[in-house]
């Protein structure tokens, strides 16, 4: 039993999203969801950690400030200190080294064209773009964990919480992915591959959800308007898992 715990190669699956789930009544100058989560191996957890709280201490004072990039963007609250240009550039500058940094993380994204989705596909009441969005990241995340050929990987799985009701639904959701797997996943590889599915508060201060939460809306920007420059996207898009030239985790449904 101890071999079996010993061999055990541990990541850590961290998602957000950007953009809101209703699919009936939308912003249509912002008519896009995007699920993103970043799969981090447990040996490069603390490093991750360290340098994005070193660069929190180093512009804002502490470790403590959460990081959204919605206020972030606005320069709200505790962001406001970003009204000064040249902190401003100290602190883009070092979210992009530790975006851009190589095989410390790799991205998985689902992206939902709403207006497409909504013209071309019929959707069954239980597959919210949520839950949807959700099926292709473990599913991404299992394949890309297998190709690294790493003895027995196990990804837990770490969603921020959005309220009781939501939060039922999506567990129902992954709970229906256990019993029934995915078109390309069977059964019995996602639960060897998905040991946990933990929910966290933003208050809980997870670097991991806060990195994902940077990332989603760069890649939403992206697939929105593909001609407008994208510095942070160009930061991280090495990163994006890929297979043999197949970029397989950036999806967009429909495609």
């Amino acid at each position: 039993m101890e071999d079996e715990k010993q061999s055990k190669t541990k990541y850590y699956l961290y998602i957000d999203e950007c953009g809101d789930q209703n699919l009936e009544h939308y912003d249509p100058n912002f008519p896009i969801f995007t699920l993103c989560g970043i799969l981090v191996p447990e040996k490069n957890l603390n490093a991750l950690n360290n340098a994005f709280n070193d660069l929190k201490t180093q512009i804002f004072g502490n470790k403590e400030i959460i990081i959204h990039s919605v206020d972030l963007r606005k320069w709200k609250d505790d962001f406001r200190v970003l009204r000064d240009k040249e902190l401003r550039e100290r602190f883009l500058q070092g979210i992009t080294d530790i975006l851009q940094q190589h095989d410390t993380y790799v991205i998985v994204s689902c992206t939902i064209l709403k207006e497409q989705l909504n013209k071309f596909c019929v959707r069954g009441e239980d597959h919210d773009v949520y839950g949807l969005s959700l099926a292709y990241l473990l599913e991404r995340s299992i394949f890309c964990v297998d190709n690294n050929a790493e003895p027995n990987p196990h990804i837990a799985v770490i969603v921020e919480e959005r309220g009781k009701k939501e939060d039922r639904k999506l567990l129902n959701y992954y709970n229906g992915l256990r019993n029934n797997g995915t078109k390309w996943v069977e059964v019995e590889r996602f639960r060897n591959r998905i040991s946990k599915f933990n929910f966290k508060a933003k208050k809980d201060n997870i670097i991991g959800l806060q990195i994902a939460d940077l990332i989603a809306y760069p890649i939403t920007t992206h697939l929105l308007y593909p001609e407008r420059e994208n510095p942070a996207y160009e930061a991280f898009k090495h990163n994006i898992f890929s297979d043999n030239g197949r970029l397989l985790g950036q999806k967009v449904i429909p495609h």
